[in-house]
């Protein structure tokens, strides 16, 4: 066996996650007969980029269309007696894995590649991944025990505009986190930028009108993690500046951008907030209660 023919191979892979969920492969039967998933991926051609290899392996084992991140864990497996294209070799292993993610309104996985080695492509639930229960290569496993969600940091800025007993807010797109629900106008500070000059932009932006920029009330943070608008695994943590805010008098809001994360804007009664009446984010509860402390009721 000490003479074996050596056999050295480098390839590409994906950690793509979906909430409690994770895109595998099944191997086909040219490969084994047992019912066998591993992570999507692929030998590196010659003079290929890894992160290309990966990408359009992703593509024929999958049918789906992914992106990946700059940096990767690197895994290595000798196979010193192994079974390859019909006689034993010495095989070597080079593994390079990535973070993946797939658009959250991808189609289901399929595999377009033919006569390949893969026969299967789908969602899996984690923790059978996890408990053993879903039969997997090792690669799965060790690459899940080194992956972390990416992590972002959003600096924001938003406006309290209370007038006549109403409070201004606009409604979350289905690009956004937390789609359907209300929040204040606003939005992230773009790099350079003052966040009193963002909140003006985003103001205007999302409900058509100039504002007025008065003193900071407050600041609000959010963490959250799971599957971004991208699709992408996140540990997302948002810090938000609220300032109160003023619009003309003769103001008539009306959602400006197009293909945004805002569809609608109005104005809303107090009352209705408090209620329950409409879904507002914790951001509007936590600005108003803000208020609230620093200029208690009277009477």
């Amino acid at each position: 066996m000490a003479n074996l023919p050596k056999r050295q191979r480098i390839a590409a892979y994906a950690v793509i996650l979906r909430d409690d969920r994770i895109l595998l492969t099944r191997l086909s039967e040219r490969l084994t007969h047992d019912e066998l998933w591993t992570l999507p991926g692929g030998g590196i051609e010659h003079g290929e980029d890894p992160r290309d290899a990966v990408i359009r392996e992703i593509h024929e084992e999958t049918g789906l269309v992914a992106d990946v991140g700059r940096t990767a864990h690197v895994y290595s497996i000798h196979q010193p007696n192994a079974w390859r294209q019909g006689k034993r070799v010495d095989a070597f292993g080079l593994r390079i894995v990535y973070d993946g993610w797939v658009p959250v309104d991808a189609p289901e996985p399929h595999v377009v590649e033919v006569d390949g080695s893969t026969a299967e492509a789908a969602w899996q639930p984690l923790d059978k991944v996890l408990d053993g229960s879903l039969p997997t290569v090792s690669l799965v496993l060790e690459a899940l025990a080194d992956h972390e969600p990416f992590q972002v940091q959003r600096i924001a800025a938003y406006a309290l505009v209370v007038r006549d007993g109403q409070v201004l807010l606009t409604r979350i797109s289905e690009r956004g986190f937390h789609s359907g629900s209300w929040t204040l106008p606003g939005g992230g500070v773009d790099h350079g930028e003052t966040p009193r000059v963002a909140l003006e932009r985003e103001v205007l932006e999302e409900c058509g009108v100039p504002c007025t920029v008065g003193d900071l009330l407050d600041v609000h943070d959010l963490h959250v993690g799971g599957t971004a608008p991208s699709g992408r695994d996140e540990d997302f943590h948002g810090v938000h500046l609220v300032f109160e805010a003023t619009v003309p008098d003769d103001a008539d809001p009306r959602v400006v951008e197009v293909d945004g994360t805002t569809d609608a804007v109005a104005w809303v009664p107090l009352a209705e907030i408090e209620s329950g009446e409409w879904p507002v984010l914790d951001l509007v509860s936590h600005s108003l209660a803000a208020v609230r402390r620093q200029r208690p009721r009277t009477g």
